[in-house]
């Protein structure tokens, strides 16, 4: 056998890549009120490996994603949450969004089309009694063939008179919607012949208490936000949460909050402009304090299933008067994303800082889960961006040296 035959033998045996849904795979971002109502918000739409913004792809004349009946999966970390249904798709603030029926995972959906009925108990032992209009209940004498049977007049009734099947179904079931043949097809749902087919509908300020689908900004334990996936042939979802031995989150906790107190104090340094100077032995210079950090946030994945711990680290800095925070901003947070090592070391593979009065300069990130974007079986981390143009979604994959984009959304 060539070099070359060897080499490409090889590739095949131990370079293979795993299969991957071709879509298209729409990804969305569930609402979940304390009314009880649900609203979907499009993200990104995979078609042939390719993205796509949800809220525009075939918009014609309501975005794929958005149409009547699409179904989504909502997860956790990969963990399936429940069933959304859309109903009714609509815009608010201009923005494509969709409302539906929200069915949590381990419930039975409610069945329709069942009315109860009273059940009808026999006592045996009771007397005989005679109810009127009920020809078995009264039975004539023997011999008296004179007495009609009461089902009599009921036969003489004309024909006319009863409602045709035809035209009550006619009337009661509305006409499918005409459909593209060569449309993509999503993962839908039975139709509902109750549910309205509006074409679109604007949602008010009562049902939409955000002020755009994209500001997600509610009080905590308001507004539940899930992460969805709508795949009608995707792969089997798996979950993400790494598995962590006792006092494992307790160590990954320590070392990730040092890492990040030193990309902080480093990227001060940088912004003014000491990053390369180092001060003399015995010249006594005053090291930055380190950072107090609040409402900190921690996630530990597995993105592969190769037991890589993938570390997600936020914080907001708190303000202390001192020369290194001098030129923070208000509201000044920051986003990390690390991995450990064989050894347990972390290595910073993403950081960003900003703060309220300088997103032109730097991004405001916020993580909100790890999802299967593009259908390989992998999670990649989905995070919104705001910047002074507006918000939008960001898809990132991860390597073993940085994140990579796969889909970067446009405020």
């Amino acid at each position: 056998m060539s070099i070359q035959g060897m080499a490409q033998g090889t590739v095949t045996q131990y370079g293979r890549k795993p299969a991957t849904s071709k879509g298209p795979r729409a990804i969305g971002l569930i609402q979940l009120f304390p009314n009880g109502k649900a609203h979907l918000i499009p993200v990104a739409i995979s078609v042939d490996g390719k993205f796509f913004d949800a809220g525009s792809y075939k918009g014609a004349p309501v975005p794929m994603a958005l149409d009547f009946g699409i179904v989504y999966e909502g997860f956790r970390a990969g963990v399936s949450q429940g069933i959304f249904t859309i109903t009714q798709p609509g815009q608010a603030s201009h923005v494509w969004m969709a409302e539906g029926t929200w069915l949590p995972a381990g419930t039975k959906a409610p069945e329709k089309g069942k009315k109860y009925e009273t059940p009808n108990i026999e006592d045996k032992d009771a007397p005989p009694r005679l109810h009127r209009g009920d020809p078995k209940a009264v039975d004539p004498p023997t011999g008296d063939k004179s007495t009609p049977p009461a089902s009599a007049p009921a036969a003489e009734k004309s024909p006319a008179s009863a409602p045709k099947p035809q035209e009550s179904a006619k009337i009661e079931e509305p006409a499918p919607p005409i459909e593209d043949p060569n449309r993509p097809i999503l993962r839908r749902g039975k139709p509902d012949p109750a549910a309205r087919r509006e074409l679109v509908k604007n949602f008010d300020e009562e049902e939409t208490p955000a002020k755009s689908p994209k500001d997600l900004k509610a009080s905590p334990g308001s507004v539940q936000i899930i992460p969805a996936i709508s795949d009608a042939a995707g792969p089997e979802p798996r979950a993400y949460n790494f598995y962590l031995r006792p006092g494992d989150e307790a160590g990954y906790r320590a070392k990730v909050l040092e890492l990040a107190a030193a990309e902080y104090t480093r990227s001060i340094a940088a912004m003014q402009g000491n990053l390369s100077a180092r001060p003399r032995k015995g010249a006594g210079a005053a090291k930055p304090p380190a950072p107090a950090f609040d409402d900190v946030k921690l996630n530990i994945f597995d993105l592969s299933n190769s037991n890589d711990a993938v570390l997600v680290f936020s914080a907001k800095i708190r303000p202390h008067p001192s020369a290194a925070s001098a030129t923070a901003g208000e509201g000044e947070g920051i986003t990390m994303v690390a991995r450990a090592t064989l050894e347990g070391v972390l290595r910073r593979i993403f950081f960003v800082r900003s703060d309220d009065l300088h997103l032109d300069v730097s991004a405001r990130m916020e993580f909100i889960d790890a999802i299967d974007a593009d259908g390989d079986g992998r999670g990649e981390l989905l995070f919104r961006r705001t910047t002074d143009a507006g918000t939008s979604f960001v898809i990132y994959r991860v390597t073993p040296d940085r994140l990579w984009p796969l889909y970067e959304g446009t405020p």
